[in-house]
Parts: C-alpha cells; sequence; structure tokens
C-alpha cells in the first residue's frame, strides 16, 4: 500500500468517527432540548336538558328538521358515544356526578333541596393540583361557590334566559342580553384574555339552556314556524301496567302550564299570558325586548285563538309550540358551540384540545307524551355524549359501550396524566377512545346502575333505581307505590310493556335481580337510600302543586287526566 492511499483511508476513517460523534451528540442534545409532551387543554361544553333527539348527529328524525351543524363537527372529528347514560336524572345530582366520579348516595347530593359539599375532592381541584388552569362560565346549580376554579362566573341559581344575574367573587350583577349568547362570550373571553399561555386549561361552559321554560332568542322565536315536527308515536300513551308514569304530572298537554310554558295570551289581539307563576322570566326582559318578542308570537297566538281547538288536535298543537321553542332555544346553543370551536381552530389550539359535548341528562320531546327528565326510561336516561381530540380519537367513530357521566372525571384526569382516585367510582374512557387499546366496547361494561331520589317533587316522578344491560332493563319504583318493570329494549325500544312476572321472561327476571344486587353492593348502597315519605307529606305536595297549577287541590291530579280515546 502507497503513502498516499495510506493518509486517504486514514482521512476517511477519521471522518467518519467525528461524524458519527457529531451525529450522537446533536441527538443527546436534541433529546435533552425537546419538551415534555403537551398535556391537553379540556373545553367541556354542557347544556341543560338537551334531548339526543335533538341532535342531528343521533339522526333522529327532530333533529332532521332542526339541525345542529356546529355540534355534529365535533362528532365528525371525534367520537360519538350512543349508549352514555346518567346516574340520576336531574340537574344538581347530575353535575355533582360529573364533578366528583361518585354516585349521588356518595357524593352526598341526591336531589334538590339537599346542599352539595363544595369542599370535598373535585375534578378541577385534581386538575388545578396537576398544573392546570381551571376555570368555569355559565350555570353552576350546586348551592355555595365553585371551589376548585381559578376563575368562575356563573349564573344566579336556575338563571333566566333574558338579563340574567351572574355571580363573579362577591358581586352579583345583571348582564343584558339573551343568557346563551353571554356564556358562549364569557368562554371565549376567558380563553381570550384570561387564559395563562403557560400552561395546559380545563374550561366548564355550562350553557341554561334548553331548560325549561324554553324562550328563545328573539331571532330564533320564529325560525320553525313552518315545521311541522313529527310527534312521537307514543304521545298518547296509556301507560298500562306503568303506575308510576300514570301518576307523574309531566305529560305536555295536562300539565304544561299555558303562559309560563307555552306562551299562550288570554285571548285574541292581546299580549298577556295566560297561567303564568313564574313572571321574572318575562318581567326581567327590557321594554324593546318584550315589545320585539310580543310582536314575534301575537300572529301565531291569534291564529291559535282562531282555531278554537280541542281534544287531541289541542294537545298535538301543544306539542308543536314546545318542540318549536325547545328547537329555537338549542338553535342558540349550537351557533354557540361554533363560535367556540371557531376560536380554537382560529388560535391553533383544536389539535391539543379534548373538545367535549354533553348534557346533564336526556329529556322527554313527548315521548309518552312527557316533557322533563327523572325516569330511568331511554330518553331521560341517555345523555348525549361528542368528544374530539385529534391526535387520539378517530374521526367520525362510535362507541357502543355502556357509559356514564360517571366516567367523566377519571376519564379527564387519565388524559391529563394526573392520578386518578381510587374512591372515583367511574372509569376512564381513555381506551374506548384510542385506537391501539385492546378493550372492546362490550368488555368495558355489561351493565349501569340508576337512582332517582326526588320524591315528592316537581312532576311527582316516584323514587326508583334499576338496572340497565345492552338488551333488557329493571326498574324499581318505590316510595307511596311498590312496582317493579322490565323492559326488552330490542322488541319494545320505546318501552310501553312491561314484561315483569312474565313466564318468558322469568329467568332474564332472576339475572336481572341478581345484577342489581351485586352493582348495589359495588357502588355502597346502603337501606339508607330505600326511605319512603310520609303519605301526608305526599299530599300535600300534591296539593301545593294544583295551587301552583292553579287546580282545585281537593280533585288534582284526576281531573287533569286526558282521555286518550
Amino acid at each position: 500500500m502507497n503513502k498516499s492511499t495510506l493518509l486517504i483511508k486514514n482521512f476517511l476513517f477519521l471522518f467518519f468517527v467525528s461524524s458519527l460523534f457529531l451525529a450522537c451528540n446533536q441527538n443527546k442534545n436534541e433529546k435533552e432540548e425537546d419538551p415534555k409532551p403537551k398535556r391537553p387543554n379540556i373545553v367541556f361544553i354542557m347544556a341543560d336538558d338537551h334531548a339526543e333527539q335533538a341532535i342531528s348527529a343521533y339522526g333522529h328524525p327532530i333533529s332532521k328538521l332542526a339541525p345542529t351543524p356546529n355540534i355534529d363537527r365535533i362528532a365528525e372529528n371525534g367520537a360519538r358515544f350512543i349508549n352514555n347514560f346518567n346516574t340520576n336524572s336531574i340537574c344538581g345530582p347530575s353535575r355533582a356526578v360529573i364533578l366528583t366520579g361518585k354516585f349521588s348516595h356518595v357524593n352526598g347530593f341526591r336531589m334538590n333541596g339537599e346542599v352539595f359539599d363544595g369542599s370535598q375532592p373535585t375534578l378541577p381541584k385534581y386538575l388545578k393540583e396537576s398544573g392546570y388552569q381551571t376555570a368555569i362560565v355559565g350555570k353552576w346549580h350546586l348551592h355555595g361557590k365553585p371551589q376548585g376554579f381559578d376563575y368562575w362566573h356563573v349564573l344566579n341559581d336556575q338563571g333566566n334566559y333574558y338579563n340574567p344575574e351572574f355571580i363573579k367573587d362577591q358581586d352579583t350583577t345583571i348582564i343584558e342580553g339573551y343568557t346563551t349568547d353571554i356564556i358562549t362570550d364569557m368562554g371565549i373571553d376567558w380563553l381570550s384574555n384570561k387564559r395563562e399561555n403557560e400552561k395546559p386549561f380545563f374550561l366548564m361552559v355550562h350553557h341554561k339552556a334548553p331548560h325549561r321554560n324554553w324562550m328563545p332568542p328573539i331571532r330564533h322565536i320564529n325560525t320553525y314556524d313552518s315545521i311541522e315536527f313529527p310527534l312521537p308515536e307514543t304521545y298518547f300513551a296509556r301507560h298500562e301496567g306503568q303506575v308510576a308514569s300514570q301518576e307523574q304530572l309531566q305529560t305536555i298537554y295536562e300539565d304544561m302550564y299555558e303562559g309560563h310554558d307555552l306562551k299562550l295570551t288570554v285571548s285574541k289581539g292581546s299580549d298577556s299570558l295566560r297561567h303564568n307563576p313564574w313572571t321574572s322570566d318575562f318581567d326581567r326582559m327590557s321594554s324593546e325586548q318584550r315589545k320585539a318578542w310580543d310582536e314575534a308570537y301575537r300572529a301565531k297566538n291569534d291564529a291559535f285563538h282562531e282555531a278554537n281547538l280541542t281534544g287531541r288536535e289541542l294537545a298535538k298543537w301543544k306539542g308543536q309550540r314546545y318542540l318549536r321553542d325547545y328547537m329555537g332555544t338549542v338553535q342558540a346553543v349550537d351557533e354557540g358551540v361554533g363560535k367556540i370551536l371557531d376560536y380554537l381552530e382560529q388560535n391553533g389550539l383544536t389539535e391539543n384540545t379534548i373538545i367535549v359535548y354533553t348534557t346533564d341528562q336526556g329529556f322527554y320531546l313527548g315521548e309518552k307524551g312527557f316533557f322533563d327528565k327523572r325516569f330511568m326510561y331511554e330518553e331521560s336516561l341517555a345523555m348525549p355524549l361528542l368528544i374530539q381530540y385529534p391526535p387520539v380519537i378517530e374521526k367520525g367513530s362510535t362507541v357502543d359501550a355502556l357509559t356514564q357521566n360517571l366516567d367523566f372525571a377519571p376519564t379527564f384526569l387519565d388524559f391529563a396524566g394526573a392520578r386518578i382516585p381510587e374512591e372515583m367510582q367511574g372509569k376512564s374512557l381513555k381506551p374506548l377512545l384510542t385506537p391501539d387499546s385492546e378493550i372492546a366496547d362490550g368488555e368495558f361494561r355489561d351493565a349501569v346502575y340508576y337512582h332517582y331520589y326526588d320524591f315528592p317533587a316537581f312532576h311527582m316522578v316516584k323514587r326508583h333505581y334499576g338496572v340497565r344491560t345492552e338488551r333488557y332493563k329493571l326498574i324499581h319504583f318505590y316510595d307511596d307505590i311498590d312496582t317493579w318493570e322490565l323492559y326488552d329494549l330490542k322488541e319494545d325500544p320505546t318501552e310501553v310493556n312491561n314484561l315483569y312476572g312474565e313466564a318468558e321472561y322469568a329467568e332474564i327476571q332472576e339475572r336481572l335481580h341478581s345484577k342489581l344486587d351485586s352493582l348495589q353492593q359495588v357502588y355502597k348502597v346502603t337501606e339508607a337510600e330505600f326511605e319512603t315519605t310520609p303519605e301526608e307529606k305526599v299530599e300535600q305536595a300534591y296539593r301545593n302543586f294544583a295551587r301552583l297549577a292553579g287546580e282545585d287541590p281537593e280533585t288534582y291530579p284526576e281531573e287533569k287526566k286526558f282521555e286518550v280515546d
């Protein structure tokens, strides 16, 4: 080998070694300089009483006539849950379950009238401890001031649709405008002006709408006047074999207040409302707002008076008025969701933000003739749940697993990389949303447990508890009655045929009883949860609601029962 060849080989060897050293050192420096993976932000948008049937992503006939394109964007860009349920279908208790990840009997807030213990550990407190900036705007409805939030600006109590009162720190202020729009603007203002950019954030945007009494913004009072919504096939239900359903006070054509709920006037040409026990919802409007409101309703109220409807035709008319007003409030919520989604996209926040849309419980849109919620029947039990998170969740996916609002807190803690406390009774939904997860929908949970306590109270729905599997449902109504109901959801999705005691379902009934007992043991349900109400207190409640409805306490509710034939 000559000298020049040797020099070339030595040079190439040295070049290779130095290049390798530089590459290794560069990789080491890059690893040292790489920031930790970002924890996701969380925007949790929750409406109040938003029925699954009123979200077009779920494909119900009503929603097809009144679509929700912005809420649907979350479904299109993420996951749609089709078997998500609540644990106690009423506003305050549902919110307490979401905050704590615990059933009502464990977090201590079973029904309206009780007081939520805000000092107990909650989701925002855990996230705050983990380094998150936390905020809530809109409806709180849990008594006391929100705890665990760096920032809060919430409605006073239930809140009103027009010119609502908001509480912040020690101040209560009337804010002029429409509640849904105000809450949307508050959420965007916090994102724009109050958020700390160096921290991940958890923002709860809680709407009042579409809660009773369904007052649309003026821009949507007449939006659906030309739409004839399909009334459910069970609108004139007989409730055979369903004692609790026979004795409820939440039938559209029997129990809605004609002035307050249906916005009916006393006579043609008048703007004075019929029975309206809660006048503040209308009295708080400014003169300009009330003038526009009256002008928007006058022509259609006059047409109602001219029609002089009775019987079934009047009952159907009430159903249409209810649906048109309800969907008008939903339209404003959908617009607000669109504004928040647009803000996140325009500011580069979408990719690293978990966006959730849900509600505190399901709601009736005329099924069984009902409005409101409370019952363990599907329309009340089911909660819409849509979640998007681009790095993880496949676009347009669906989740069939049996899930509950009990699972929300563990899910967000899991995604945030925070510890999930053992005392939480829910399960993280993260495995259901992760493509490489080995868990199948059917393996996640084989049954859900439900327990409703708020009796005697508005609508007089009996206390009850039960279990729902993929196909069957067993319910026990108790207090001033003691009855069981069993449904085969595959054969009877509208739940009109009570199969309890039927010989052909005896084995299934026994299995469901066994499952119910085991769930009550697992969730630590004690005998204290089955206490009943003294008879005189139940009777007094009926008399009180008769007076509120403007009826005779001695004949109420018998005199209100509508003949379906």
